[in-house]
């Protein structure tokens, strides 16, 4: 399902903010109208590929927030769970440092809604129970949403796969310059390059060039 030009799904949640804080209604909305959104899901806490991206995330947050965007990461973790990975030191497999929230989804209805569930419920119509097949966490879903709650850019990777934290500031970039100048940013395109007018001859031009 593509979540692509529609609006963010809307929730509520627990969340721990700025490392060492637990809140228990946090919301994308309070961004919507004055500021883009990195929203990302991860596996678990206390895990191995998931610190390398949401230190990475981290190295980055000054780039991101002096574009005026704002980096949020979920789990299906609990929020309590998410406070002790935060206070545990790097060199013992924690991510103490991290200042960005990190939601906790623990009735999977975010990671459902976003698409990025790694499984499914389901139902034995002989016994009536309920079962889940599959992984209960998330993917390594990322979002890039605009000012007006719209999803722009998303893409899922299977859990061993660590995702591009450079690329996606590359999105957001491109999401923003073509916000700004009215054209459209083409293949490998980075900031500071040319872009091009979506026309043909616009398209001519820039071929011609390259």
């Amino acid at each position: 399902m593509s979540l692509i030009n529609k609006p963010a799904p809307l929730f509520s949640a627990p969340a721990v903010i700025n490392g060492d804080e637990i809140v228990e209604d946090f919301s994308l909305e309070q961004y919507i109208g004055k500021n883009e959104v990195v929203f990302f899901f991860y596996p678990k806490d206390f895990t191995f590929v998931c610190p390398t991206e949401i230190l990475a995330f981290q190295e980055k947050l000054a780039e991101f927030e002096k574009r005026g965007v704002k980096v949020v990461g979920c789990s299906t973790d609990t929020e309590e769970s998410h406070l002790a990975w935060l206070s545990t030191p790097k060199a013992n497999g924690g991510i103490e440092g991290v200042t960005y929230p990190i939601v906790a989804d623990t009735a999977k209805t975010i990671a459902q809604n976003f698409d990025v569930l790694a499984g499914e419920y389901t139902m034995d119509e002989e016994t009536g129970e309920l079962a889940f097949e599959g992984a209960p966490v998330a993917l390594r879903g990322t979002f890039v949403i605009d000012k007006k709650g719209l999803i722009r850019h998303m893409y899922i990777n299977d859990l061993p796969l660590g995702r591009n934290i450079d690329d996606t500031l590359r999105i957001v970039e491109a999401l923003q310059y073509t916000e700004e100048h009215g054209e459209v940013c083409p293949a490998n395109w980075e900031e500071g390059k040319e872009a091009m007018k979506a026309t043909r001859e616009g398209v001519a031009e820039y071929l011609s060039k390259h």
